[in-house]
């Protein structure tokens, strides 16, 4: 453990010690603050939640989540660090969890800070915060599913911008293979157990679970195996760079 807690500190000094990392935080806020506000209709809606918050995390992490993950091995593998990383006295799998935990660290700080939006709800309604509660530690979730498939293109290549761009393509389908409008029109064309197990691939239903303030242990489930597969992979993909 003390291994991986060395990675993970000196991974998480690395985002602090570049504007990066406080660009990204005021990035996230002012996005997340514009999609619940504006595009959400917060203010219209005279509900007392933050469905219209949590609501657009799995597209907001689209994008944000694969900025932050895309230089985890694929800066090692420019600078080529890679090779010193690897010959240390510790685990590969130390390297790989102390990485991934610094990223999903740096990505929960960004989610705390949105606690101003959650006083506002308190301050003007009564909301129910069990369900926000629950709609936090799915978004808390998500964000590492995103981040382990990001952690996986990372390894993969050394160039950042392909990492980013195959994460997108990745966590995008995700999304879409259980989205309804995409699963109707998958459906016409492809046997309907075909069009099931597909969408039983998809965030959406098990961070609506969470949304709805039902933490089910299927749903938990699911979100640890998204993350633990590609980190899995991970391993794979450098252990074929080391031979």
């Amino acid at each position: 453990m003390s291994n991986i807690w060395t990675i993970t500190k000196r991974e998480l000094a690395g985002y602090f010690n570049s504007p990066v990392a406080y660009v990204f935080l005021v990035i996230f806020l002012l996005m997340t603050g514009a999609f619940t506000f504006l595009i959400g209709q917060f203010m219209d809606s005279n509900q007392a939640n933050l469905r219209a918050f949590f609501t657009w995390h799995p597209w907001l992490y689209l994008f944000l989540v694969p900025a932050v993950g895309m230089r985890l091995w694929s800066e090692e593998r420019r600078l080529g660090t890679m090779e010193l990383l690897l010959t240390m006295p510790i685990s590969l799998w130390h390297c790989i969890i102390g990485k991934f935990l610094a990223s999903w660290i740096f990505l929960t700080l960004a989610l705390a800070l949105t606690f101003p939006i959650w006083i506002t709800v308190n301050y003007l309604g009564d909301p129910d915060n069990n369900v926000v509660l629950a709609s936090y530690i799915g978004s808390f979730f998500l964000a590492g599913a995103y981040l382990s498939v990001t952690s996986m293109t990372s390894a993969f290549t050394r160039n950042q911008v392909i990492s980013f761009i195959l994460s997108v393509v990745i966590c995008l389908f995700l999304i879409l293979c259980g989205f309804p409008p995409v699963t109707d029109v998958v459906e016409t064309i492809a046997p309907r157990w075909i069009v099931e197990f597909t969408a039983a691939f998809s965030v959406m239903p098990n961070i609506e679970q969470f949304n709805n303030g039902q933490i089910d242990s299927r749903s938990v489930i699911y979100f640890l195996s998204v993350i633990g597969f590609p980190l899995f992979a991970t391993s794979v993909i450098i252990r074929g760079l080391r031979a």
